[in-house]
């Protein structure tokens, strides 16, 4: 029996029995009940174009990866881990459970989700998908972890302010802080939401039916997971998290490639958009798929691992690593949002109808197609759980900023308590009040992926100038980091949300014709404008 309190102890028992089940019986379903056909595979439609990303996704971990960490050099010197320890976020683990916890920690159903909603726009979202995460993405997380290694574990706000300026510094500070609480509580709303709808479809009734019951009892499990060391629960459960998030990925992917019903189209027979709202793919798609090519979220959880590394020589794995593999599960649930579903006139009309439905019910369908029963109950697990371990490590996180800010040593209980009620109260004050009407959450979130790319723009510019620093090869972060600016700036002009409605127009019939004629060269050169200033800004440091 693993050591620790009973709560962690049944957990354990429960996810090791589920993740047996489900990584056994997946492969057995699909080889015994979908009467695979290997002559539809060896000689049917080969779907090049995915084979093709993955394999490039693969080897940008060896090539790339390689030339990302190389660059940064890490060396032999004593990690955070080890020289301070204090039993709760300084703990030292395993290589593989980092991984498997970076990857948890800032995949949960970012990859599923958004991958979907980019293939809306056809097979051309593989191509940002593998390129945005081998260019951008891997050197994105790398660095955010790395860097804050280097600087004892330090929040992104932390590290960010070091090399930007105390002004950015403050910025980031608070911006992080709200950007994670919001985060946390958007992940207690949603799975609360999605339990009641289990249990009413259960045939429950009463107490067990109601949304406040479930994000009371969310919030409780977050307050302790935030609070308490983070190998008791976050070391012990989510590799198995992390691995069942791995498991439904493949099993979708062999259930497009042995059922012939299923075609993945090629990239180059659909080099334009299939958007069926007619949505520009500059910067829209970019945004829209987020955390499976490249996310400023990540950079506010690599600390979390920074802080468990017993050697910088990790990194490479830990950090790129991760965010190679949540390249490649956004890339098979991209392919399954264009292989499953009906194109009318050359637009994704199926998909698009699907996903109206919300996420929890596009993410059921595709399983359920792909995997039948076993794919059902893996679907469950991961649109309940996959949120919620997003949730609690966000909250960590806002801790973990504000010890930082403020200096307090969160080695006492007395300590993390001054943290934890306040970051909870106000996620629990957003979440009750969504819960009974009072809040509408929605409204907030339409921000959400705007501010999520700006931060990782944001933080590709401070790693720039942390190599200027070091001086070495700054080009790495620079050219992602501008290419960032672009997608940004462009968003934040063009999205309804922002700018759009005052600059875009409406057809007869309602739909939004985007000013693209304004939006793309003010993008543009606002991008080449935060180049000049940074590569001003390092010619200075040079001289000096």
């Amino acid at each position: 029996m693993t050591k620790g309190v009973p709560f962690v102890q049944i957990t354990m028992l429960f996810m090791q029995t589920t993740f047996k089940y489900c990584a056994k019986y997946t492969i057995i379903h699909l080889l015994e009940e979908k009467e695979i056909s290997i002559m539809y595979i060896q000689g049917g439609i080969c779907m090049i174009s995915f084979l093709v990303c993955l394999a490039l996704l693969i080897g940008g971990y060896f090539v790339y990866g390689n030339l990302v960490n190389n660059i940064f050099n890490p060396d032999d010197r004593e990690t955070p881990a080890v020289r301070i320890n204090d039993g709760v976020d300084y703990v030292v683990m395993p290589q593989w459970k980092l991984f498997l916890i970076q990857l948890l920690n800032i995949a949960g159903l970012g990859p599923i989700f958004g991958a979907m909603q980019g293939a809306l726009w056809g097979p051309i979202v593989f191509l940002w998908i593998t390129f945005g995460t081998i260019f951008a993405g891997g050197v994105h997380d790398y660095f955010s972890g790395m860097i804050s290694e280097r600087n004892s574990g330090s929040s992104v706000a932390e590290f960010t302010g070091k090399y930007l300026g105390g002004v950015m510094q403050n910025i980031m500070r608070v911006f992080s802080v709200v950007l994670l609480i919001m985060v946390g509580t958007v992940f207690a709303v949603g799975p609360a939401g999605l339990i009641v709808t289990l249990c009413k479809n259960g045939g429950l009734s009463g107490v067990l039916t109601t949304t406040l019951f479930w994000l009371i009892l969310i919030l409780v499990y977050y307050f302790i997971a935030t609070f308490i060391s983070i190998d008791k629960i976050i070391g012990k459960i989510y590799p198995l998290f992390g691995l069942c998030l791995i498991i439904m990925a493949v099993g979708v992917i062999i259930g497009i490639y042995t059922n012939p019903e299923f075609t993945i189209p090629e990239i180059w027979s659909h080099m334009h958009s299939m958007h069926p709202a007619g949505t520009p793919i500059w910067s829209f798609m970019f945004i829209t798929v987020a955390c499976g090519a490249i996310s400023g979220f990540h950079s506010t959880q690599s600390p979390l691992m920074a802080r468990c590394m017993k050697s910088e020589k990790q990194g490479h794995f830990v950090f790129y690593g991760a965010m190679v593999a949540e390249g490649i599960i956004a890339l098979i649930w991209a392919a399954a949002g264009c292989a499953l579903y009906k194109v009318t006139g050359g637009l994704n009309t199926g998909l698009a109808e699907i996903l109206s439905g919300g996420q929890s019910a596009a993410i059921y369908d595709v399983c359920s197609k792909t995997m039948g029963g076993v794919g059902i109950a893996l679907a469950m697990i991961g649109v309940v759980v996959c949120p919620i371990t997003s949730g609690d490590t966000a909250f960590r996180s806002a801790r973990l900023t504000l010890s930082d800010w403020f200096h307090i040593d969160q080695g006492r209980y007395a300590n993390r308590l001054k943290l934890c009620i306040p970051v909870l109260g106000v996620g629990a004050v957003l979440g009750i009040g969504n819960a009974v009407g009072a809040i509408d959450y929605t409204v907030i979130w339409r921000y959400f992926s705007w501010t999520n790319q700006t931060l990782a723009m944001i933080v590709l510019w401070a790693a720039s100038m942390y190599l200027v620093s070091e001086k070495k090869n700054f080009w790495i972060t620079a050219v992602p980091a501008t290419f960032m600016s672009a997608v940004s700036s462009t968003y934040f002009i063009l999205a309804p949300e922002c700018l759009g409605g005052l600059i875009n127009s409406k057809t007869a019939e309602g739909a939004v014709v985007y000013n693209t004629a304004v939006a793309y060269p003010i993008g543009i050169i606002f991008a080449i404008v935060l180049l000049v200033i940074f590569l001003r800004a390092a010619k200075k440091h040079v001289a000096a």
